[in-house]
């Protein structure tokens, strides 16, 4: 493996990172470097804080100056960030849907990480850090599944990101997504409370009682001949939780790859669909600075909607029962074109 020893760095600390435990700061200052250096590094005293040696649970204020000590840096790791010219970089700028000095909101696509690893050279972060080279903090506020399409937050100070991270955490943010699933959703299933464990080995998680709390509301926006499309808001924030929780009530959604159903897959392919179905439509949150309640939409792409619309087409239209859809459909579309609201 080969190596190339960095030079001593003498960082001088911002506004954006004060309260930040300067472990904390290391680990996401080098990327490349194994936990244990750093805590050694720490340990040893290489690392110094206005001249002063500190320990790792030391909180950062702005003005303080941190002693990076020169390391051995591995570079079988990339450190380089994408090249603007890709056009998976390059489209992201075009999905960026709200920004300002504090945040910025993209409508992430489907097929998109958001963050590199895993085989991944880069993602949303790693992209959007190219196409910003300017911004000298950004960083993802809560994550969503590679496959899932929709509103994604990232903060561009770090006191931005601990305010939003608190509401994260005290469930103050309201978060909706839109879900084709198979079958006719029954009315009553307006929450399910099934707690969901995780399989640290495959990343694959099922509803079992040893398994941490888990809420998703569902409210249904259109029922087809096969389908029904819900909306579901996660009340808690776990892994594939809104996936498992329709697969736990027998609706699995279309195109899941690890908890769908492949039968229901091959009958909305015939509408031209050959991605997840779950979009993170609407998000509603406390802006970090100014305090206001902001409200975000972002529309779903046309694939989504070309499967909708072609469900409608397919579905055998009672009377009582066209009203009722049309009503539905003419107030998706409402929804949908609203993109952000200041």
């Amino acid at each position: 493996m080969n190596e190339q020893k960095s030079a001593v760095q003498f960082v001088e600390v911002s506004d954006d990172f004060e309260g930040q435990r300067v472990d904390n700061f290391l680990r996401a200052r080098l990327k490349n470097i194994p936990k244990s250096l750093i805590y050694r590094i720490l340990r040893k005293g290489e690392v110094r804080v206005n001249k002063k040696r500190i320990k790792p649970e030391y909180k950062l204020q702005p003005g303080d100056v941190v002693r990076v000590p020169p390391m051995r840096i591995p570079d079988t790791v990339e450190t380089e960030l994408p090249s603007t010219k890709l056009d998976k970089v390059s489209e992201l700028e075009s999905c960026v849907i709200y920004e300002d000095e504090h945040l910025l909101i993209l409508n992430k696509p489907s097929g998109t990480a958001v963050h590199g690893g895993s085989g991944l050279k880069f993602g949303v972060i790693e992209a959007m850090r190219a196409l910003r080279p300017q911004a000298h903090y950004l960083e993802l506020v809560h994550r969503i599944d590679r496959d899932t399409s929709g509103i994604l937050l990232i903060a561009k100070k770090r006191s931005a990101l601990r305010r939003l991270q608190e509401t994260f955490r005290n469930k103050t943010v309201q978060k909706y997504y839109y879900a084709l699933v198979a079958g006719h959703w029954d009315p009553k299933d307006r929450r399910v409370n099934a707690p969901l464990l995780k399989n640290e080995i495959n990343s694959i998680v099922r509803v079992n009682p040893n398994g941490k709390e888990s809420e998703t509301r569902y409210k249904i926006i259109e029922n087809f001949e096969h389908a029904t499309l819900v909306e579901a808001s996660p009340i808690t924030g776990r892994t594939h939780q809104i996936r498992v929780h329709c697969q736990y009530k027998g609706h699995p959604i279309a195109w899941d790859d690890r908890y769908g159903d492949p039968r229901f897959d091959a009958y909305t392919k015939k509408t031209g669909m050959t991605r997840l179905f779950l979009h993170a439509h609407s998000i509603r949150f406390t802006h970090p600075s100014t305090e206001e309640v902001m409200t975000i939409e972002a529309p779903m792409e046309a694939t989504l909607l070309r499967c909708i619309d072609k469900l409608r087409e397919q579905s055998p239209m009672k009377e009582n029962a066209k009203s009722t859809s049309t009503k539905s459909a003419a107030a998706l579309r409402a929804r949908i074109k609203t993109k952000k609201k200041r």
